[in-house]
């Protein structure tokens, strides 16, 4: 048993896992991660199962140590900024944290939220059959809350990390964030054929009023032609509500379980992850999809998460001039003749180091 300590964190850092499943017709949500598909690569990267259970990273950023021996992690996030001691770390990587040394993980131009999964199980008691935490109804994690500095997390069933940092190669993480594709439904019969066409155009901004619960959208407000009430039925994550107002919200990962608003479409579940990272004040715009595209997107995204995350070893372009002269990359001085070439050893030495 080890410890993941927790050095600082911001608000919206918690511990979430896959979800908590088949509670949602007693008023229980799911929780679980707001970027399911960077969550799951996390997690692969360090050999766990997708839904174990990582720390979620908001724009509140995060500090941590590991002061009671060494913990392989990996880190994927949307364009944070992330440091290990004073060695910048790219956007997804994986790596050893040593004692002695902390990983500090900031908000960037760019993304919403980031995982960082550990080489190991981190050790929490489920609640329901999972440590997902849902603030609202403070299930799940630690005592249902946030993680604060102080909190130490335990860590089970340790494995060897990846030892100097490497840089995790995921392209199905290159994702278009101002496309979001969506299903029409199940209410879309609400709105009269040129609002649902104005629903696809757009564009929307996204408001930074969102939080884990929901993201509220900004633009040109959409009129129903069937009222703006129903009867209260199920929501699933990615559902798009239009409520009086006409601004569309889409409900997140700590949605609620029901909701009287007509659902105009809903966001396909490959694109959950993309709609999530896009921080307020980023324009988005809807593309209609058949269910076959849909199921296709799912199928290749499920593909994509199969076999071991590639990597590749960091590549240092920062080196000191002193580490450079000692190298003596001179190899000595001819006349031009035929004197044998050391350029060779003097480049492998460069090369060597740099991987280093």
């Amino acid at each position: 048993m080890s410890v993941l300590a927790i050095e600082a964190a911001g608000p919206g850092v918690t511990l979430q896992d896959g979800g908590r499943r088949g509670y949602l017709r007693f008023g229980i949500t799911a929780a679980g991660p707001m970027d399911p598909l960077m969550f799951a690569t996390a997690n692969r990267a360090v050999g766990n199962p997708v839904g174990a259970t990582a720390v979620e990273v908001s724009t509140g950023g995060l500090t941590v140590s590991a002061p009671e021996g060494p913990l392989g992690l990996a880190l994927v996030s949307a364009g944070f900024r992330a440091t290990l001691g004073d060695e910048a770390l790219p956007t997804a990587c994986a790596f050893t944290l040593e004692p002695g040394r902390t990983l500090t993980v900031r908000a960037g131009s760019s993304g919403a939220w980031g995982y960082l999964a550990v080489a190991g199980r981190i050790a929490v008691a489920p609640v329901l059959g999972s440590t997902a935490t849902h603030t609202r109804s403070a299930l799940g994690g630690l005592g249902g809350r946030g993680l604060k500095a102080g909190d130490r997390l335990p860590v089970a069933d340790l494995r060897q990390g990846e030892g100097a940092a490497q840089r995790l190669l995921a392209p199905w993480l290159d994702r278009d964030p101002t496309r979001i594709r969506v299903l029409l439904g199940p209410q879309d019969d609400y709105f009269a054929p040129d609002q649902i066409a104005a629903f696809l155009a757009g564009p929307w901004t996204v408001s930074p009023r969102g939080d884990r619960m929901a993201c509220f959208l900004d633009g040109t407000p959409l009129s129903h032609r069937k009222g703006h009430d129903i009867v209260s039925d199920g929501v699933a994550m990615g559902a798009i509500q239009v409520p009086g107002n006409g601004l569309p919200i889409v409900l997140m990962a700590d949605r609620q379980s029901t909701g009287g608003y007509p659902k105009i479409a809903t966001v396909i579940g490959p694109d959950l992850g993309r709609l999530a990272q896009v921080q307020g004040g980023g324009r988005i715009a809807f593309s209609k999809v058949s269910v076959a595209e849909a199921v296709a997107a799912r199928r290749a995204e499920a593909e994509a998460l199969r076999g071991e995350v590639p990597r590749e070893p960091l590549l240092r372009t920062d080196f000191p001039a002193e580490f450079l002269l000692g190298l003596n990359l001179v190899g000595g001085v001819t006349d031009g003749g035929d004197a044998p070439h050391r350029h060779g050893e003097r480049s492998e030495a460069i090369q060597g180091a740099a991987a280093s």
